[in-house]
């Protein structure tokens, strides 16, 4: 990441002011890539799979961080995972490092970083200040995540296989939901800060 200004409509901006570019995107990107990794390891009991919160987060950083930071970011995660660190929900008990990463996860992770750089690309834009377009930007999102998902999915197990009722549907219910949280929380943040600066 060059040391260059963020787009000064950015949430991360409007929360961290520093001037010294180079600094607060290395701070964000950091706090943002640990953030994932925790989010990867909460598992909350949910129908008809358990559920995680790391879509979420993945989608938010990229409405808070703008395009090129929200992509980075997760590429750093990424990097991270590659290197062998178990930041993945399935590490390190379903193998760590590049070889997890191409197993039928790789899709998904792939498109985290697809997902990050359109919704902050969007959020640059004022997408994440009202509710109906962050649902939406949200949604756009989620669905760049899906795609090459289930085309790995059914790339790497074969597409004789129910790959739909494996890769898509059984998390439907729970990204439902968690566009609902963001779509809710990231026009709140935007107004809570307009209210503390007055």
């Amino acid at each position: 990441m060059t040391p260059q200004t963020l787009p000064a409509n950015t949430l991360a901006t409007a929360i961290l002011p520093l001037d010294n570019a180079l600094l607060r995107n290395l701070i964000l990107a950091v706090a943002g890539s640990l953030l994932l990794w925790i989010s990867a390891k909460i598992s909350i009991p949910f129908w008809p799979v358990p559920l995680t919160m790391q879509t979420l987060v993945v989608l938010m950083i990229g409405m808070a961080f703008g395009a090129r930071l929200g992509a980075a970011t997760v590429a750093l995660y990424l990097l991270e995972g590659a290197a062998g660190l178990p930041v993945f929900s399935g590490t390190p008990e379903k193998g760590i490092g590049l070889a997890y990463m191409m197993s039928t996860t790789g899709g998904y992770l792939f498109g985290f970083v697809v997902a990050a750089g359109a919704v902050g690309f969007l959020a640059e834009r004022g997408w994440d200040r009202n509710l109906s377009t962050t649902a939406l930007a949200m949604l756009i999102g989620t669905v760049l995540i899906y795609i090459p998902g289930v085309l790995w999915l059914g790339m790497v197990l074969g597409w004789d296989k129910p790959i739909l009722s494996w890769g898509l549907t059984p998390f439907l219910a729970g990204d439902a939901l968690k566009l609902v949280i963001a779509a809710v929380l990231m026009p709140s943040l935007w107004r809570l800060l307009s209210a503390l600066k007055r």
